[in-house]
């Protein structure tokens, strides 16, 4: 693509006179001011101080495009330099078919939880992601403010993970957050979990009209989240073994069911879910000071014992 007049550029390289002398380093800045036609011709280059210059391509970048750069090379430099992320782990567990009681001997085994770096990290530069996955491993874990934020706003694949009985790492940070998983609980599922159910539903069907047939296994899942959320409701803790339904579930995921049976399957959950919002016992709104004092003091502790090593 031809570089468009008015563009600010980087020079790439260094600008020397007729008799070899260094007259410009590379880095400079100056603005495209004359285009060529094709990419085997020089551009026109104004530099600050009113000198102009000719240029090919490669001998420049364009600024923005430069800087991006830069700092995406120092940042992938600084990420090479970490210790194993997976140290930091404070939370681990299986969620997915194993958990939910729908295996079979061919089912992956999905690893979720949450992962707590020093403080150094935290206050750096370069800032942290919110989410490291290894899709070869079917591994994700989400940094420990965004796993409560989700949680707060009852994403059910947070919400599964506080409460699956397959916990494989545990540490003492993650005993707290166990032992506070109930002030995530409140009204906001319905609206949450309802709300996603039915737009997947409305995907299905236009799936049907194209392709002739649902993606099944997503509809399983579907009217299993449907069963956690009014066990949710209703009880006060997410479902997580829907073992007493398996058969009729995972008849839906062979697509034996029919789109029909599935529907008011669906429906009367619907009606359920309905019945269990108005008698509910749980909160309008989650606890937000509960989770945000464990936050402040989940980073206290991991501050303090890198200051101790």
């Amino acid at each position: 693509m031809i570089v468009p007049l008015g563009t600010q550029i980087v020079t790439l390289v260094d600008i020397a006179g007729r008799s070899g002398v260094v007259l410009l380093s590379k880095g400079a800045v100056g603005v495209v001011t004359k285009a060529p036609s094709d990419e085997t011709h020089s551009y026109r280059i104004r530099l600050v101080d009113g000198r102009e210059l000719s240029l090919h391509r490669h001998e420049f970048a364009v600024r923005k495009d430069f800087q991006r750069t830069q700092a995406g090379d120092t940042r992938a430099a600084w990420q090479e330099d970490l210790p194993d992320w997976r140290s930091y782990i404070i939370y681990s567990c299986v969620v997915g078919s194993r958990a939910f009681g729908l295996a079979h001997a061919d089912s992956d085994t999905d690893r979720r939880g949450v992962y707590l770096p020093p403080a150094s990290l935290h206050w750096s530069l370069f800032g942290l992601p919110e989410q490291l996955e290894d899709e070869q491993s079917q591994e994700c874990y989400w940094e420990l403010r965004k796993f409560l934020i989700l949680a707060l706003k009852a994403n059910p694949n947070v919400l599964e993970c506080l409460y699956t009985p397959l916990v494989e790492r545990l540490t003492p940070i993650g005993e707290q957050l166990l032992a506070i998983r109930s002030c995530f609980l409140s009204k906001l599922a319905y609206q949450t979990f309802n709300g996603y159910v039915i737009s997947q539903f409305k995907k299905l069907e236009a799936d049907i009209r194209a392709k002739g047939q649902p993606r099944w296994k997503h509809a399983m899942h579907l009217v299993r989240l449907l069963l956690a959320g009014i066990t949710l409701l209703r009880d006060g803790h997410v479902l997580i073994d829907v073992g007493t339904h398996r058969e009729r579930l995972l008849s839906i995921g062979r697509g034996e069911l029919s789109w029909d049976e599935l529907e008011r399957w669906r429906l009367d959950l619907h009606a359920a879910f309905e019945e269990a919002f108005n008698h509910t016992r749980l909160p309008e709104r989650p606890d937000y000071e509960t989770a945000n004092h464990f936050l402040i003091e989940a980073r206290r502790a991991m501050a303090e014992e890198e200051n101790r090593s």
